[in-house]
């Protein structure tokens, strides 16, 4: 855990805020290399990136918003925390995902070729910024007694993100982050191989939703009203976060046999 990555003087770097931005700086790398490849206008590209990347945290924002109201409304400031309360990343997703086919249709880029380097880019991201949450001590893990459990000893995170100190938790931060990376690994080669267009975004979703449905069993930092229903175990339990997955993963499989049955059209 190290939550302050560098403190020179005033100058403070903090971990979360570098991963985030590592993630983002090589998943537009990513995007930029690859639409180039394919013959795509890589500089027009890039301009949607930035405004889908703005959009996808205002969303992520909105949709914390609408879930804790009534939290919000007493503790307006800390819904400006990134680390405390980055958002609900469904939320930034949607939000971003219908940006980028408003935007992508009106300048005539192709839409699906573009999602498809997208997707594997979002989870190229998305891993290094579960590590910045893992040295940051947010979206913490349930108590674990397995020999690999991580225990947080930061009072300065303990007072950011209100994550508990000196119990065994489980490093789910970095589950997350290791399926991410796969995640990546998996949809690069079906990039460089695939069918039809907008088969990498759908396995995209696809597979997302699975790996945060199955992390979600061992998260340790959702309040009582995050859940659906509580079972006698976490694993017999459901999240909301944990619906969205599954709406997720329908969404994704009907999106993959909308597009096979474009292209065999």
């Amino acid at each position: 855990m190290l939550p302050i990555l560098i403190k020179i003087g005033p100058l403070t770097i903090h971990s979360y805020g570098f991963m985030m931005a590592l993630g983002v700086g090589l998943g537009v790398w990513f995007i930029y290399v690859q639409a180039k490849k394919q013959g795509l206008n890589a500089v027009k590209i890039m301009d949607a990136a930035f405004y889908i990347l703005i959009i996808s945290l205002v969303g992520a924002k909105l949709v914390l918003l609408a879930g804790n109201f009534s939290y919000y409304w007493e503790n307006p400031k800390e819904l400006f925390w990134i680390v405390k309360t980055g958002g609900v990343f469904q939320g930034g997703l949607a939000f971003g995902i219908v940006f980028a086919l408003w935007y992508l249709h009106r300048h005539r880029i192709p839409t699906w070729k573009v999602g498809d380097i997208a997707g594997a880019a979002l989870a190229l991201g998305h891993g290094f910024g579960r590590i910045g949450c893992f040295l940051a001590g947010c979206c913490w893990g349930r108590e674990c007694a397995l020999p690999w459990a991580a225990k947080f000893r930061s009072d300065y995170a303990h007072n950011l993100t209100g994550i508990p100190l000196n119990q065994a938790l489980h490093p789910v931060q970095l589950y997350e982050a290791g399926l991410n990376f796969l995640n990546f690994l998996v949809l690069f080669l079906v990039l460089r191989k695939k069918k039809f267009d907008g088969q990498v975004f759908s396995f995209y979703i696809i597979n997302y939703s699975i790996i945060r449905y199955i992390t979600e069993f061992f998260r340790g930092d959702h309040p009582e009203k995050t859940f659906l229903f509580r079972g006698p175990s976490p694993f017999l339990s459901l999240s909301y976060p944990q619906l969205f997955c599954i709406l997720g993963l329908a969404a994704g499989l009907l999106l993959v046999r909308i597009f096979r049955k474009r292209q065999r059209a």
